[in-house]
């Protein structure tokens, strides 16, 4: 995964060299995503800038990537996993400059539009194509927004395009997020979502069965695509059961290399697992377990509340967001990814995704029927960009490590989510707790106290002090006075607490303009103040703290830490 900068619409008169400065001055904010090489591409109509993280073909592949003939260049950040297939399946010649998975995306181009090549992609991107001859940019994101992507207007008109609000938000008065799932063209400067699924209504899938069978090969493919690489890699391991089934099924296919079809040993067969929390806390202890079982090499490492609290303001700059449980949950992470970073790892696995597929978090036990069920996980999947694939991709990618999630894998999602929700709910009287049909799918994959330990959010599980320590710094930061006048300093989504007053006020000081604080959404972001939540249970309307522990009566773990 890299990042990419652009700027499209120059007119003649523009000074090129002054904008190519300014354009590598501007994705230098964000070279943290691609420190091992920059790329410039410039023509009187657009120029694009690419920070590369070499993760497949790493001696080539460097970007922007362009055709044979030079009128295309192409800027992506993220992976395709499925380009060996496409490659096959093309229907007119095209001569590949590189081995890098995201050239296939010129080939496709040429013989096809944008509404229809990216419906074939399997991945996670972000990318910004320019066509010289017509003068001509596409714009795309995946589907679930793993990838981040902003856009907006300097001064003079021309749109501007990167990977991170960084590097806009001080030059583009509208800044914003490219939407998932959308693709822009500049010809008819139109944006057009193309990712549409079935399963998004409940109608789809009701009554529809998926055999535990189907389920588990799916995810196992998933993994087995994922696993694309170059270089060193490891797997993120919490002990919680996301995570753990990312990493059982890693460790099966660890020993071969699969961009030859496991014809060849993998470069680095030894699977290694990582995981932090403050010391004793549950997630440290659950990974040790995990990780025995597996047989990876792991490393559990702690950190302290002090260390956690003094990173809180690169945290928020990097993950450009002032949400508190993205905050709470990024800054460990990000703390993780510094310390895989210093071992030469450079991509990752993680669990992101699981909970929005299978209704995982501990509120779906109100949940009243599989309609409604449903209903929340499609609202929960909507909203993943501005939470948890933002938290996982900026918080490892601030220190140059990609991350990846087979549980948002596409293929693998069209399988999950057209089992009817039934069949995922929780049903206290018969003894399933939430994930029961993912956890009876992988039957022996994990040692059961691992299999069923019930669902703790990331930043409980990195130790209960965590939170508690934050809510008590905040408290004394923030002063019953300042609170209350919050809407007159904040108009636009006041916080509501001492806590989150505190991660807005360090939001400010980075990103001091209207439009970016309107690309982190409005409201809360507990997970269970949604309408539909608070329709199956009242109280959670007045609940303030997004942890797992304050879900009264369904979170029955003992407190550990």
């Amino acid at each position: 995964m890299c990042s990419i900068f652009g700027i499209f619409g120059l007119q003649p008169g523009d000074d090129l060299q002054a904008l190519r400065r300014q354009a590598l001055d501007q994705s230098q904010r964000q070279r943290h995503r691609g420190p091992d090489w920059s790329g410039v591409y410039v023509d009187d109509g657009a120029i694009l800038v690419h920070e590369r993280l070499a993760i497949v073909d790493p001696a080539g592949g460097s970007q922007p990537l362009l055709s044979d003939d030079g009128e295309l260049a192409l800027a992506v950040n993220g992976e395709i996993y499925n380009h060996q297939e496409l490659k096959k399946e093309l229907t007119q010649p095209y001569a590949f400059q590189t081995g890098s998975d995201c050239e296939v995306i010129n080939a496709l181009y040429r013989e096809d539009e944008p509404a229809s090549y990216l419906n074939r992609l399997n991945g996670i991107f972000a990318f910004a194509l320019w066509d010289k001859a017509k003068g001509r940019v596409i714009i795309a994101r995946d589907p679930i927004g793993v990838v981040p992507l902003y856009w907006g207007h300097d001064k003079h008109g021309r749109l501007c395009v990167a990977s991170e609000m960084k590097s806009l938000s001080d030059t583009c008065a509208d800044v914003a997020q490219f939407p998932p799932g959308h693709w822009y063209d500049s010809s008819t400067d139109t944006l057009t979502k193309y990712y549409e699924r079935p399963w998004r209504e409940y109608d789809a899938v009701q009554g529809v069965d998926v055999s535990l069978v189907e389920l588990r090969e799916a995810f196992e493919r998933a993994v087995h695509r994922q696993l694309m690489t170059d270089v060193p890699y490891g797997v993120l391991l919490s002990g919680g059961l996301d995570s753990s089934l990312v990493a059982a099924v890693a460790a099966r296919y660890a020993r071969h290399r699969i961009e030859d079809g496991g014809q060849s040993e993998a470069w680095w067969p030894r699977l290694h697992s990582f995981a932090i929390g403050l010391k004793g806390s549950p997630d440290l202890a659950a990974a040790k377990i995990a990780a025995e079982a597996l047989g990876t090499v792991h490393h559990g490492f702690e950190y302290t509340f002090e260390e956690g609290l003094d990173a809180l303001p690169e945290v928020i700059r990097h993950v450009e967001t002032y949400d508190v449980t993205t905050i709470r949950a990024s800054t460990p992470m990000f703390l993780l990814a510094r310390r895989i970073k210093a071992m030469g790892v450079k991509m990752v696995l993680s669990g992101e995704g699981s909970d929005e597929i299978f209704g995982g978090y501990l509120y779906f036990h109100k949940a009243p029927n599989a309609l409604e069920f449903h209903e929340e996980l499609v609202r929960k999947l909507d909203a993943l960009n501005n939470y948890d694939c933002l938290r996982a991709n900026k918080s490892m990618m601030a220190w140059g490590v990609e991350p990846r999630v087979p549980f948002l894998d596409r293929e693998f999602l069209d399988v999950a989510m057209k089992m009817d929700a039934r069949h995922k709910m929780v049903d206290k009287a018969n003894g399933r707790i939430e994930k029961a049909v993912l956890r009876e799918a992988f039957e022996g994959y994990l040692p059961k106290e691992i299999l069923w330990r019930q669902k703790e959010q990331f930043s409980d599980g990195v130790g209960y002090g965590w939170i508690d320590g934050l809510k008590a710094h905040a408290e004394a930061q923030v002063s019953d006075r300042v609170l209350a006048a919050a809407d007159k300093r904040f108009p636009y989504n006041p916080p509501q607490t001492k806590e989150a007053y505190y991660y807005r006020h360090l939001f400010e000081q980075f990103f001091p303009s209207r439009a970016a604080s309107e690309t982190v959404p409005g409201g809360k972001s507990i997970a269970c103040s949604s309408p539909a939540a608070i329709a199956w249970d009242a109280s959670f309307a007045n609940m303030a703290d997004p942890s797992g522990r304050a879900v009264a009566g369904v979170h029955e773990q003992a407190l550990a830490g």
